[in-house]
């Protein structure tokens, strides 16, 4: 899969994540740069979520300039570097436009050629009713779900919980989005008294075998640092690193 190509899946899955509050859609600029948006709101007083704009194989300039351009409020820019790549200078461009380096996230693909095949140490589950939908969004303690979604066929997305039936209690889950004919994987979590413990290669590997059965050629995430770890135990390959950059006030 080339760097293009899942950034697509990125783009279109994220959109998706972000519209379960409020539409949030993407254009793109030119061939190396995204943007994402809030839709217009309906109230004077709504507030817009902040900009982002994707970049990869373009000069930070040229990104800032672009960015200014088209931005109608507060932005980021988040610029991807390929795996093997030298950031020094992309990182030296940045910061001499007066840009703040606010986190780095690996950016990872499957192919689903072999798939995982851990143990399962609690039951996994994938969210088919209103029920579990509204059960999940109440444990997360925001949106997982839309119970509408649940009847549109091919579904859109995908969530599976683990539960430890002895309680009971959902413990942790995972979504996939269709995006761009892959699966977006997003919302991987486990509550913290389960972690290390398996839970999270086995919803993994569930819902990576379910997108290879729903005919995807691929499965992308963003991981954070600890999840970087996690991620190539169950197959994926880090495509990347995207640095997310907050331009300068004023």
């Amino acid at each position: 899969m080339t760097i293009e190509q899942a950034l697509t899946v990125f783009v279109e899955g994220f959109c998706f994540s972000r519209s379960l509050t409020h539409s949030y859609r993407a254009e793109r600029l030119n061939e190396n740069l995204w943007r994402l948006f809030d839709a217009p709101r309906h109230r004077a007083s709504d507030s817009y979520r902040n900009e982002e704009f994707i970049a990869w194989e373009l000069p930070p300039t040229e990104a800032d300039r672009l960015a200014r351009a088209h931005a109608q409020g507060k932005f980021m820019v988040c610029y991807l570097v390929p795996t093997g790549t030298d950031d020094k200078p992309m990182r030296a461009a940045f910061k001499a436009l007066g840009y703040r380096l606010g986190s780095t996230e690996p950016f990872f693909a499957h192919d689903l050629a072999t798939l995982p095949t851990p143990p399962i140490p609690f039951p996994i589950v994938r969210v088919e009713t209103v029920e579990q939908a509204e059960a999940l969004n109440k444990t997360a303690g925001r949106k997982q779900l839309l119970p509408e979604l649940l009847a549109q066929d091919p579904p859109p997305m995908r969530v599976y919980t683990a539960l430890d039936e002895a309680v009971p209690q959902i413990i942790g889950w995972v979504t996939s989005i269709a995006a761009a004919g892959c699966g977006w994987c997003h919302s991987m979590f486990v509550l913290t008294a389960y972690r290390r413990q398996g839970i999270a290669r086995a919803l993994l590997a569930r819902m990576l075998t379910d997108d290879k059965a729903a005919g995807a050629r691929a499965n992308v995430l963003l991981a954070s640092h600890s999840g970087a770890l996690l991620y190539p135990t169950v197959g994926y390959q880090q495509l990347g690193t995207l640095y997310l950059y907050t331009p300068p006030r004023g």
